[in-house]
């Protein structure tokens, strides 16, 4: 099915489950323990064996020989494979450094060896007898020091934009802002560690792992083994946690692989938490330098925004200028990107990745020039908002109600009640409101799957479509039911494996939107199956409690099924409505913190998310999406970064000793509340995402609420009580 005409009445639109607080069907699985994910994976007749990683020591330079002897020796060992074992390898499509093979030391932590044993025990023993000799080369790993030779990307793939005269309109202002903001190289953090079991069976390969796009791993799992995709068969019905960690396949299945095959036996390798810092990918930090100009009415007449960030070589930008060019109303326009060559560990998606460290910078740079412009924060949003894209005029947002947002999350939160800096004071702790807008594009990627109904009138979803925790078995579940007039308990969801048909995926917050279409197209492919089979007009058959309906005739969905079922398949593919309209969600996010007076420590109070993000699948999981990101946006603000060592070239804290991330607990309140919307120019379910709306916009809101709280403008991530302590009135 190709979506390229603005969706019209459809049966999803009955909403009779489809949007409504469904409980999520894999949810008991979970809380009892019997949820297999990757490492549990358990099969009785299989003679499992643990590998153990060993990652680089040092993060540039090449391996002149490895000695595995000692650890051969070791007790329960079975194999040791090393990088040098294995030679240089096919890099896969998605994977800027090499995940394993060959002498090249890229990154510190860089696999260059497993060790296959009886026990994890054994194999972590004997790892740490693997002696490595280097040849060490000079690298390059501080951002501010290579900003200056960071270069222009491909003007293909990422172009500078220019719209008007930038310059002349900033330097004509009447008030005007230039600021530089910072933010640093953050981890995902994820509770499942990488992990993967491979078994082989001749030449094919059954590998259970922890992934959020099955085809893209598949296909690169292939590329770095040197075999036939055909010939892979990956499995991961449950991820505990990815954002964007999981999305391109990992060292931990590739290790599996290889220690499987030298073993002869089935092995199991998780990345220990502290290598998963320095040997996966983490969101790259920033440096973002801001000029807004605006007339005394506060309408901005110029805004331009510049980033710099760093990767490997090959490596992709941190795109954190991407919402500047459509979030904002202004004729003068201008946005640049420069990538910088670090050696630090590859760069990559993390969730929101551009738009969330771009609006941690750009939503102070609003508040601050509001309070220039002698203009409220709320109401200078709305004063700026725009229905057209800023710098492609003739082309319409599909649906944009940021001001709807702002509003109603202005009258909820109590925005009135905001006063000057410094102003509002509860014994030791200094108070403030601090608002941010959120926004993040509607992506859309194929997505196919394939729909049973049996004999037995059930119906069996098939798709490899993931669940990172989001409630992908849920929404899809409620498609199909929907789709079908059945209650969702007649509905079985088979998610996560690579003999399915491909899915969109699990990631963008293009996951839910993307999946459930594709499980709309083979449901439309399903009822015409039906149908046809009855001798109905398939414009005119009605599917309802479990019966199909044309006219005064009725049948069972049972029965329509026959001895031998039915069976629905469809790919859902997108025209060119993306184009032709912009597709965006949009939010605004209010956060409330006391400050300690004293010590200059920061609690959040109480937040409040108001999103608008087309149809709402599934209520119940869309508002734990959105205060997910809304705690993890928290982190960003005020305790999470990768610390350096631009010495030697590694993150220094790669564990969650070191690694801080905020929990639930540490946020009393927290209140989601969705807009009505729905969008027929995003797909036939209307609908969008809010996985990463609900972080997009939130650090900044909390550094604004700072500012209001103390009247100290912190601009350097994340916002420790050391950058606020000094600017503290003196303790009464």
């Amino acid at each position: 099915m190709k979506f390229d005409t603005p969706a019209t009445t459809n049966p999803i639109d009955r909403m009779t489950v489809v949007g409504q607080p469904v409980a999520r069907i894999d949810g008991q699985l979970k809380t009892t323990g019997r949820a297999m994910y990757a490492y549990e994976w358990h099969d009785a007749n299989f003679p499992y064996a643990y590998g153990y990683p060993v990652g680089s020591s040092i993060a540039k330079g090449r391996i002149r020989s490895i000695d595995t002897d000692a650890a051969k020796r070791s007790p329960g060992v079975l194999a040791v494979v090393t990088t040098l074992d294995v030679g240089k390898r096919e890099k896969g499509k998605f994977n800027t450094a090499n995940l394993f093979g060959g002498d090249e030391v890229q990154h510190y932590h860089q696999a260059i060896a497993v060790v296959v044993a009886e026990t994890f025990e054994q194999a972590r023993a004997a790892a740490s007898l693997v002696k490595v000799d280097y040849e060490g080369a000079t690298g390059s790993f501080d951002l501010t020091k290579a900003k200056d030779t960071a270069v222009k990307p491909d003007e293909k793939q990422q172009p500078d934009t220019a719209v008007g005269d930038f310059e002349k309109a900033f330097g004509g202002a009447a008030v005007t802002l230039d600021q530089t903001y910072t933010t640093p190289d953050q981890s995902h953090s994820m509770m499942e560690p990488h992990a993967s079991i491979a078994a082989w069976d001749g030449d094919k390969v059954t590998v259970w792992t922890s992934s959020q796009m099955i085809d893209w791993w598949r296909s690169d799992l292939a590329t770095t083994l040197g075999i036939d995709k055909d010939n892979i068969h990956l499995m991961s019905p449950f991820i505990g946690g990815g954002f964007g960690g999981k999305l391109f396949l990992r060292a931990d299945a590739v290790l599996a692989a290889f220690g499987a095959k030298a073993a002869g036996r089935p092995v199991k390798v998780a990345l220990p938490r502290p290598l998963m810092a320095n040997n996966t990918t983490h969101r790259p930090a920033t440096i973002q330098r801001i000029r807004i100009g605006t007339g005394r009415d506060g309408k901005i007449q110029a805004i331009g925004h510049e980033s710099w960030s760093g990767d490997q070589p090959g490596g992709q930008l941190e795109t954190a200028v991407n919402q500047t060019r459509l979030l904002y109303a202004g004729e003068n326009r201008m946005t640049a990107m420069r990538l910088a060559t670090l050696d630090l560990p590859e760069g990559n998606a993390m969730r929101a990745p551009g738009e969330a460290p771009g609006l941690m910078a750009l939503e102070i740079a609003i508040d601050e020039i509001a309070e220039k412009a002698g203009v409220d924060p709320v109401e200078f949003r709305i004063l700026n908002d725009t229905q057209v894209d800023p710098e492609k005029p003739e082309r319409p947002f599909s649906q944009r109600n940021l001001v709807g947002c702002l509003k109603l999350g202005a009258d909820k939160f109590g925005w009135s009640q905001r006063g000057k800096p410094g102003s509002r004071r509860e014994g030791n702790w200094l108070v403030g409101l601090g608002v941010a807008a959120a926004f993040r594009n509607n992506l859309l990627l194929p997505s196919a799957a394939r729909v049973r109904l049996g004999a037995d009138g059930i119906a069996t979803v098939e798709t490899d479509m993931t669940d990172i925790g989001t409630g992908s078995y849920t929404i899809i579940a409620q498609t199909a039911a929907e789709m079908l007039g059945l209650p969702v308990d007649r509905v079985a969801v088979q998610l996560g494996d690579s003999r399915f048909p491909v899915s969109a995926g699990s990631g963008g917050q293009f996951g839910a939107n993307c999946s459930t279409s594709g499980v709309y197209a083979a449901c439309v492919k399903l009822r015409e199956a039906v149908a046809q089979k009855l001798g109905f007009n398939t414009d005119d058959v009605v599917f309802e409690n479990g019966q199909v309906r044309s006219g005064n005739r009725s049948v069972a969905l049972s029965e329509a099924a026959g001895p031998d079922g039915l069976v629905g398949e469809d790919n859902m593919e997108w025209g060119d409505l993306a184009e032709t309209h912009q597709q965006s969600t949009f939010g605004a996010h209010f956060v409330e913190v006391g400050v300690d007076v004293a010590t200059g420590e920061t609690r959040i109070r109480r937040m409040l998310a108001v999103c608008a993000a087309g149809r709402i699948l599934n209520p119940i999981t869309a508002r734990s999406q959105v205060i997910g990101a809304m705690t993890m946006g928290v982190g960003g603000a005020l305790s999470e970064e990768l610390a350096v060592d631009t010495r030697q070239g590694f993150f220094v804290n790669h564990d969650l000793a070191g690694y801080e991330v905020p929990v639930h607990a540490d946020i009393p309140h927290q209140e989601v509340i969705f807009m009505e919307e729905a969008d027929p120019m995003s797909s036939p379910m209307k609908a969008k995402g809010v996985g990463e709306l609900g972080l997009c916009g939130v650090s900044a809101a909390v550094a604004n609420a700072i500012y209001n709280a103390t009247g100290v403008r912190v601009r350097h991530y994340p916002m420790t009580l050391d950058k606020i302590i000094g600017g503290l009135p003196d303790v009464a």
